[in-house]
């Protein structure tokens, strides 16, 4: 961990819990010990840094809350209880709808092997669950995917629709925008337009709080793509 913040890292992952897909490990297992824990965020603190946990469970996210863990990643099965101690300790969860969505229906599909698959029933609904107790609860939510890979990229835009099945289509933009600006540490770079911003913007072609589903199309919907000032893409 040391080596990789001395070459510039701005986060540490660790992983609290078994994986969805992951071969060897029930989502279920705990990882880590508290000890592990607090001393990689120590660490991370030492360079103006944070610790972000991969964690599933709900065990997984309280811990991630009472050790000064930043952001829980994924979140997917989160009780009203193991909620309001998450608002409570101003910890983030950055839910991960996309991937759940896409190996709970074509798991096989995508090389998924059965224990995997089996793994996957139910996410979705889970994950729903879970970020309605943290909504109710006041917890800030950031958005992610999770989805690796040149065939899986394209679909990253869909991640705003599964959002909006189950958050005002406000709260998603937020969650795209100003929270994640509030997660990475770059409040008043990202995730807002004003003066000495990155000036990372785009246009839709269409009314986002009517149809988070624009962003699912990238290359028909968003004609216009800014980065740091600079166009990435216009075809106004």
């Amino acid at each position: 961990m040391s080596e990789e913040l001395r070459k510039g890292a701005t986060q540490i992952k660790l992983m609290l819990s078994g994986g969805v897909t992951s071969p060897t490990d029930p989502m279920w297992m705990p990882q880590f010990t508290d000890d592990e824990i607090l001393a990689a965020v120590q660490e991370a603190g030492t360079r103006r840094v944070y610790v972000m946990a991969h964690a599933h469970t709900d065990d997984a996210a309280r811990r991630c809350a009472t050790l000064g863990v930043r952001t829980v990643e994924h979140g997917t099965d989160i009780s009203p209880e193991t909620a309001a101690l998450l608002a409570e300790h101003c910890t983030y969860v950055v839910p991960t709808l996309s991937p759940a969505a896409l190996l709970e229906r074509h798991g096989a599909r995508v090389g998924l092997p059965p224990a995997g698959v089996e793994k996957v029933k139910g996410i979705i609904t889970l994950m729903a669950r879970s970020i309605e107790n943290l909504t109710r609860a006041g917890v800030k939510l950031g958005i992610g995917t999770d989805l690796f890979g040149e065939e899986f990229h394209v679909m990253q835009g869909g991640e705003l629709k599964l959002r909006g099945e189950v958050s005002p289509a406000i709260d998603v933009l937020r969650s795209a925008t100003s929270i994640g600006a509030e997660i990475l540490q770059k409040s008043g770079e990202l995730g807002c337009i004003r003066p000495d911003a990155l000036a990372d913007i785009l246009v839709l072609e269409g009314d986002p709080f009517a149809d988070l589903g624009l962003f699912e199309d990238a290359a028909r919907n968003i004609p216009m793509i800014m980065k740091s000032g600079q166009f990435v893409r216009c075809s106004l």
